[in-house]
C-alpha cells in the first residue's frame, strides 16, 4: 500500500481546481481498498472517494485520505436470448465504456456517451442523457460496506434510482462502489425521444449512428474539460409542480418542459439561465458557457469560493425571474473530506 502526503488534485477534477489532498492513494484491488479503509481509520481521517474527479467541487487544503478508485476489468457473466450481464470496473472510463458496449453489439446504453466520469460513478447520481439513465440498465452494484466491513452487492431494485438520485447519494459515507453489473440488450431498441436527436438520427436508425448522434451533438454544444475546465452540466433540470408551469407558461409560453410520469414538470435549466442573461456571461474567472448555458466553467485559476460566487449569483438572477431554485449537481467537500450542503 502506497500512501502519499501533500498531493496536488488538479489533474484529477475536471473543474480543474487547485486542491492539495494531505494523504492520497490509488486503489486497483479490493484488497487494496481495505487496507486503506484501515489506515484511515487507524490514522483517524475522514475518507473521501475519488472516482472521474467529474462531479465534486473541492476546496484548495483537504486534510483526509483521498481514495482514488481505479479497479479496472470487464467481464461476462451470464447471457440468455435477449441480453448479456457483464461486470465492470469502478475505475473504467465510462465513454471509452459505452464505446466498447457498441462494438461488442450490446445496445441500452449508446445516449449516454460522452459523459465525463468513471463507470462507478454512474449509478451514484443514476447519470441519464437523452431520455436514458443509467439505473435502466444497471442489474446490481458490488460495494465495500464500511458500516458492515464487509464487501456485498445491491441490487437494481434496493438502488432507489430515480432522476439524478440513488441510495448511494442518500448515505455516501457508507459504501465504496468497487464493480457495476450492467444487464444489456442483444437488440437495439433506440430511445429518441429527444427532438435534436431524432432528427440528427434521421433515416438512419442504427445504435451506432446513434452513439455517434449523440457524441456529435454534445461536442458542438459543451466545452472539452482539457480546453475549459468544467463538470458537464452544473445545474439539475427542476421539476416543479403543475400548478407553478401552468402559472410561468402564461407569461412564458415557449418555456421548455417535459411532464413527469409520477407528476410534476421538469424545466430545462439552461433554458432558465439563458434566459436569466448568463449565458455566456463571466462573473472573474468564472462564467456559464457561450455555446451551452447550464455549463459552469473555469477560464482561469479560479478556487472553490469562485466557482460558489458564480453560481450563487446564476441561481439569485433565475430565482428572481422564475421563483425557481436551481439545484447544482456536483457534490461539494469541506476542508476535512466531508460532503456539505450547497445551502450552508
Amino acid at each position: 500500500m502506497n500512501i502519499q502526503n501533500q498531493i496536488q488534485l488538479k489533474p484529477f477534477n475536471t473543474l480543474s481546481l487547485d486542491v492539495t489532498a494531505s494523504h492520497y492513494i490509488k486503489v486497483q484491488s479490493n484488497e487494496v481498498l481495505v487496507e486503506a479503509l484501515n489506515y484511515a481509520k487507524q490514522h483517524a481521517l475522514n475518507v473521501l472517494i475519488l472516482s472521474g474527479g467529474s462531479n465534486m467541487l473541492l476546496p484548495e487544503q483537504i486534510h483526509a485520505l483521498v481514495i482514488h478508485m481505479d479497479i479496472q476489468g470487464i467481464e461476462y457473466l451470464t447471457e440468455d436470448e435477449h441480453s448479456k450481464t457483464i461486470r465492470v470496473g469502478a475505475g473504467q472510463i465510462w465513454h471509452d465504456f459505452v464505446l466498447w458496449t457498441t462494438s461488442q453489439h450490446l445496445y441500452g446504453l449508446q445516449n449516454l456517451a460522452l459523459i465525463p466520469g468513471l463507470v462507478g460513478a454512474s449509478p451514484v447520481q443514476n447519470i441519464g442523457a437523452y431520455g436514458v439513465e443509467v439505473g435502466e440498465f444497471i442489474e446490481s452494484v458490488q460495494v465495500y460496506d464500511r458500516q458492515l466491513e464487509k464487501f456485498s452487492t445491491i441490487f437494481a431494485k434496493d438502488c432507489d434510482f430515480s432522476y439524478r438520485h440513488s441510495i448511494f447519494k442518500d448515505d455516501p459515507n457508507r459504501f465504496v462502489i468497487t464493480h457495476v453489473i450492467f444487464k444489456l440488450l442483444k437488440h437495439a431498441d433506440l430511445m429518441l425521444n429527444y427532438g435534436d436527436l431524432k432528427q440528427a438520427v434521421g433515416d438512419e436508425q442504427t445504435a451506432e449512428n446513434l452513439q455517434k448522434q449523440v457524441i456529435e451533438i454534445r461536442q458542438s454544444k459543451l466545452p472539452d474539460p482539457k480546453e475549459y475546465p468544467n463538470v458537464g452540466s452544473f445545474f439539475k433540470n427542476p421539476i416543479i409542480t403543475e400548478q407553478l408551469y401552468d402559472h410561468l407558461a402564461l407569461t412564458f409560453s415557449n418555456l421548455p418542459h417535459y411532464p413527469q410520469a409520477k407528476g410534476g414538470v421538469k424545466i430545462a435549466a439552461g433554458w432558465l439561465i439563458d434566459q436569466s442573461g448568463w449565458k455566456g456571461k463571466q462573473l472573474g474567472m468564472v462564467g456559464m458557457f457561450h455555446k451551452q448555458a447550464l455549463v459552469l466553467v473555469n477560464y482561469d485559476k479560479a478556487t472553490l469560493v469562485d466557482v460558489q460566487a458564480t453560481y450563487h449569483a446564476v441561481q439569485h438572477d433565475v430565482y428572481q425571474k422564475f421563483n425557481i431554485l436551481l439545484e447544482p449537481e456536483p457534490v461539494l467537500f469541506n476542508e476535512s473530506g466531508l460532503i456539505r450542503s450547497h445551502l450552508e
